[in-house]
């Protein structure tokens, strides 16, 4: 299973319950399930990470943390597409389209076709199925493309994160 780590989940974590100070086992614990190719963050997201001026941004722009985590591939456009007419609407206005960020950009790496690898996406944002359109949640649209999709405890369990991995390895 590839883990695909969206924005919120790093800055949640930093700023809720693993900060980078006070937590860095789980940052090397990323940085090393990065390395095994379990996790990874595609580059649209990757740059939501770094264009701030902050501790979390300064994690992310560290070469090493950019070679382990930086998912290596180009978006397929027809894919983003698909998203957005499947995931969203296939009417949407260009407001509607700029409100949807890069989300149907992250959910189209998921839908890479890549033999063997099955992927899952990671996300703090919550089912709002009720919501249409631009409003839509990342777990919604997962869920119409068969799309496997999990919290971030989810991801951590999934994973074993502890503080003392390293000597669990």
């Amino acid at each position: 299973m590839l883990f695909l780590l969206d924005a919120n989940v790093l800055i949640d974590a930093n700023r809720d319950y693993y900060s980078i100070d006070s937590v860095p086992e789980f940052w090397d614990w990323l940085a090393y399930h990065g390395e095994q190719g379990n996790v990874k963050i595609p580059v649209e997201i990757y740059e939501e990470l770094t264009n701030g001026d902050d501790e979390l941004a300064d994690w992310a722009k560290k070469p090493d943390t950019k070679t382990a985590l930086l998912l290596g591939e180009d978006v397929e456009i027809e894919i983003v597409q698909r998203v957005i007419r499947e995931g969203y609407a296939d009417d949407l206005t260009d407001i509607e389209v700029a409100q949807l960020g890069r989300d149907p950009f992250f959910i189209a790496y998921a839908l890479n076709e890549i033999p063997d690898i099955q992927r899952c996406i990671v996300t703090t944002e919550s089912s709002k199925p009720s919501r249409n359109r631009a409003n839509r949640h990342i777990p919604d649209v997962c869920r119409t493309f068969g799309i496997p999709c999990c919290n971030s405890f989810e991801f951590f369990k999934s994973l074993k994160f502890s503080t003392s991995w390293r000597a669990e390895l």
